[in-house]
């Protein structure tokens, strides 16, 4: 009696199939002037593409990010961007979606917040912060999403919200109330587009080494102990970077509706925080 070595010939395993979705080959990545949207965006520079860059108030820095994507062998396209008025939004996207020939992959990293309590604030502060970070994000998501479906090649959409999409900080009432919508406006989006053959995330920074958080070109690594983070150190927006390079890339087809934190295992703590934070201080911002 044969054995089934014997009775069945040997085959290799079959290929996977290939990736879903196709190279990010035009790119907005708002916010780019500094930080993570600097990062984000010479990350996904390379030979052949097309790199939107936008800034609100920081010209020298987005030219400077529009060289170092250049130097990745990218055409870089700077325009400025003030989402205080969020259908500027749309109109910056769609500008950068026709020189670009199209758009394939949109980085919602541009934001601002706050740090007054919530009985000190004014509701033109309120108002500020939301339009940005939600207002804003929601206009330039629509008009990118638009340009995909038009295109019929699918793509990706990563929005950078905040590890306070998912916990609270004092101080911080239109940020942690505008990344947690705008947290759930990217599983929405994520179920309504999938159809199209495109992606929506959301990536979550911690304590990321950025001038939002006054520690541009410092070291992550060296003098920046913290107790409060497991692995006791800042992040780098290189880090950042290097997640969303990921979700954009072809063998993340299958990520949809996802929030990816990176904050060093901070949203891990929050029992242990409690249990071993000393003092009020917390209390305040």
């Amino acid at each position: 009696m044969a054995t089934m070595s014997e009775s069945t010939p040997h085959t290799d395993h079959p290929a996977p199939p290939a990736p879903w979705g196709p190279e990010p080959q035009r790119v907005v990545v708002t916010g780019a002037d500094s930080g993570i949207g600097r990062a984000v965006a010479v990350r996904l520079a390379g030979p052949g593409r097309h790199v939107g860059v936008t800034w609100h108030e920081d010209e020298d820095g987005a030219r400077g990010t529009a060289a170092e994507v250049e130097a990745a062998g990218a055409t870089a396209h700077v325009r400025r961007l003030d989402l205080r008025d969020p259908q500027r939004g749309t109109r910056v996207v769609d500008e950068l979606a026709q020189v670009m020939g199209g758009l394939d992959t949109l980085v919602l990293c541009a934001g601002t917040g706050t740090s007054t309590l919530l009985l000190d604030m004014s509701y033109l502060e309120w108002r500020d912060t939301v339009a940005v970070d939600l207002d804003g994000a929601f206009c330039c998501l629509q008009a990118g999403a638009r340009h995909m479906v038009s295109g019929g090649r699918g793509g990706r959409v990563v929005a950078i919200t905040s590890v306070h999409e998912h916990a609270p900080r004092v101080g911080a009432a239109p940020y942690c109330a505008a990344k947690g919508g705008l947290g759930l406006l990217v599983k929405v989006a994520a179920l309504e587009l999938a159809e199209h053959g495109i992606t929506v995330n959301a990536v979550a920074p911690g304590e990321i080494a950025t001038p939002m958080n006054r520690q541009e070109d410092e070291s992550v690594l060296e003098g920046k102990h913290r107790p409060g983070i497991p692995v006791a150190r800042p992040g780098d927006a290189r880090e950042v970077a290097a997640v969303v390079g990921f979700l954009c890339s072809p063998e993340a087809g299958y990520v949809t509706g996802a929030s990816w934190a990176i904050d060093g295992g901070m949203l891990q703590m929050g029992p242990m925080a409690g249990s071993y934070m000393e003092g009020d201080a917390w209390r305040r911002p």
